[in-house]
């Protein structure tokens, strides 16, 4: 007898849940998810905005700052519709492929992130430790040659997991618990073994983060000791303000992506509702923190925004 995965027909569409046990509390929930992600596409659309339209800002560490903008666009955008949906509409069903796709898209751009915050430091590292080699070391084509390689890495590790879930026979039920398809809630639903999906997710984030964590510590290890020997006592300052908003911002990152996994994977005793909302948090405040931290902070980036929406309003009050 053929599983409901094998037979001719389609696939059925799984259902999202939501928060488990806090179905009541659904729309309230929604509110704080709703402005973080108005507050992530603002942001992250007027840093795109402000290094493509600003021909002064066409140097690699921006361009990082840009990529950095597009993926965080990218996997919220992935996630919170489609949240907000389940959550004021009840909009729960997702096609069996658009959930893998959803799937593919939110771990691809964590792992592409991993890779441009790794390159971020290390643009750092070479501007503040190697300034007179900055302009060779790195250009603009390096910068998106990186970017490209970021890309290509996340979506290589991310395409053997696909092929892992797309095979399993998926019928245990569509409900799956939690407010996006979250690998191994999805998994959850098969008949057949996940077990070797979950090693290799284990494997590969373990590795990637461990692999792009030390580098990154690295780096700013050696731009706080560079930044230790400056004159000034307010360039020194300024340096450590930057570089520890930078770091919160990374741990932020990596620390909630880990704890979300292990949360998931290994049996703890954590209503499930906390561990989906850890999950949620860890998809939406990293891209609305994002462009404060590293865009709209950096003050050419500033005079950037404030260089385009004058453009933009401009034609505006002319036509007035």
């Amino acid at each position: 007898m053929s599983t409901p995965n094998q037979s001719t027909t389609s696939p059925r569409p799984f259902l999202l849940t939501g928060i488990p046990d806090l179905e009541v509390l659904h729309v309230w929930i929604s509110i704080p998810f709703c402005i973080t992600y108005v507050t992530a596409v603002l942001g992250n659309g007027l840093v795109l905005l402000a290094v493509s339209l600003d021909r002064s800002l066409h140097e690699p560490m921006y361009y990082f700052i840009a990529m950095l903008a597009g993926i965080d666009l990218t996997f919220s955008t992935a996630v919170v519709p489609k949240m907000l949906g389940v959550f004021w509409w009840g909009s729960r069903e997702i096609g069996f492929k658009a959930c893998f796709v959803q799937m593919f898209f939110i771990h691809t751009s964590t792992a592409v992130e991993s890779g441009v915050l790794l390159a971020m430091s290390l643009d750092r590292y070479v501007a503040i430790c190697s300034p007179l080699r900055y302009s060779s070391l790195l250009t603009g084509a390096r910068a998106g040659q990186l970017g490209l390689l970021c890309l290509a890495r996340g979506a290589a590790v991310m395409a053997p997991l696909m092929c892992l879930l797309t095979r399993l026979p998926y019928c245990r039920g569509r409900a799956v618990p939690h407010s996006y398809c979250e690998h191994m809630a999805v998994a959850g639903l098969a008949c057949a073994d996940p077990a070797p999906g979950h090693r290799y997710s284990l494997a590969v984030a373990t590795l990637l983060v461990g692999t792009d964590s030390a580098f990154i510590a690295f780096s700013y290890a050696r731009i706080l000791r560079a930044v230790g020997s400056l004159p000034s006592q307010e360039a020194r300052a300024k340096a450590l303000t930057t570089c520890g908003s930078h770091v919160f911002i990374i741990l932020i990152f990596y620390v909630g992506g880990l704890l979300s996994m292990y949360l998931q994977m290994f049996p703890v005793d954590l209503a499930p509702h906390v561990q989906v909302l850890v999950a949620d948090l860890y998809l939406t405040v990293p891209p609305m923190l994002n462009p404060l931290i590293y865009g709209i902070k950096v003050k050419q980036i500033q005079e950037g925004i404030l260089k385009v929406l004058g453009q933009l309003a401009g034609p505006g009050l002319t036509g007035c």
